[in-house]
């Protein structure tokens, strides 16, 4: 439905966000919003997504400090390691603002709040075929096609996925679209086999793994799985490191299959655009490809909790406590119809 400018000139004047207080605790604060400008919209938040991985270093007070300023999320309030408003997958509706955009469902990298004010030109607009929930995924398939971008897979290739998690899992759903030769979904959890199967691609325990690959994309986050990517690496081929260790040491045996075989280890880092695109795409490009690429419906699979706005801060301490999963989606209270 659209909503017409006097419905929206009825905008809250405070909203309800999400911070991370102290390490492993939070809290929803209520904060003043202000009447959104020329090119800004009020948006009123439908579902945000917790990105297990990143969120947890984050609730833990574990981003280095060496990297602390980089590691800031766009819309980002307070410093690390806390007080923090933190999160970057946001889906709402338009309440507010210029008339193209009233009533649209949009993506926005911002934190856990109920409403909040964003500049237009760092929207997202989710296709209509597209489900709000499903649509939280977003900011994860821009980072899967960011890592695509960066290797480049050609037809024939060989191609390992090692990690089965969210950032996986995702990636290896967009890559099972590419003709090549064999793709695997590689982890040492015999339980992510399912998700093979759903996806139509090769499971492979680590001792299992196929090698001589032309390409493999890491997503384990971890010095296991780092060193099998080399191992699984054909001659002169490339590892696309999408982990983020924080602040885990990591020890590869680097006189092994890294210089004998002349390996690369490349960063795919989403904070910029990968290389061989960045100049002919922009950050508001590769959101709006991951948006279209969520009409795939097998990406509700990749969605496996849910848990209301208010109850974020204790369901938070229990998710973090239990591996496994995909992301946890947020739910917030609508306006009766």
């Amino acid at each position: 439905m659209t909503i017409s400018q006097d419905q929206g000139e009825h905008r809250p004047d405070t909203a309800q966000a999400y911070w991370v207080t102290e390490s492993g605790h939070g809290e929803l604060r209520r904060e003043a919003i202000e009447a959104p400008q020329d090119g800004e919209a009020l948006v009123r938040t439908l579902y945000s997504g917790v990105s297990r991985g990143t969120e947890r270093v984050v609730h833990e007070g574990r981003v280095p400090e060496r990297v602390a300023d980089l590691m800031h999320a766009p819309h980002q309030e307070g410093d690390f390691p806390g007080p923090v408003k933190y999160g970057y997958l946001n889906v709402g509706v338009v309440e507010q603002g210029p008339h193209e955009w009233l009533g649209k469902t949009v993506f926005a990298l911002h934190p856990h709040q109920d409403h909040f004010v964003f500049p237009t030109s760092q929207l997202t607009a989710i296709p209509d075929d597209v489900p709000a929930r499903r649509a939280v995924l977003t900011g994860i398939v821009e980072v899967a096609i960011n890592a695509i971008w960066e290797a480049g897979p050609r037809l024939g290739d060989r191609v390992a996925v090692v990690g089965g998690g969210l950032v996986g899992g995702v990636l290896a759903t967009l890559l099972r679209k590419y003709p090549l030769d064999r793709l695997e979904l590689v982890d040492a959890d015999p339980g992510k086999e399912e998700l093979a199967r759903k996806l139509g691609i090769r499971f492979a325990a680590p001792t299992e793994a196929m090698d001589d690959c032309d390409i493999v994309f890491h997503c384990s986050a971890s010095n296991e799985g780092l060193k099998l990517s080399l191992q699984l690496a054909g001659d002169d081929s490339d590892v696309i490191e999408l982990s983020w260790f924080a602040d885990k040491e990591v020890t590869l045996p680097l006189g092994e299959d890294f210089h004998a075989r002349r390996l690369n280890i490349r960063s795919s880092q989403v904070g910029a655009v990968a290389l061989p695109r960045r100049h002919r795409r922009t950050n508001g490009q590769r959101l709006h490809e991951a948006a279209k690429q969520l009409k795939d419906p097998l990406f509700d699979t990749f969605i496996t909790s849910e848990c209301t706005f208010q109850n974020l801060p204790t369901t938070l301490v229990k998710l973090f406590e239990r591996p496994g999963g995909f992301c946890h989606v947020v739910a917030y209270p609508q306006p009766e119809e």
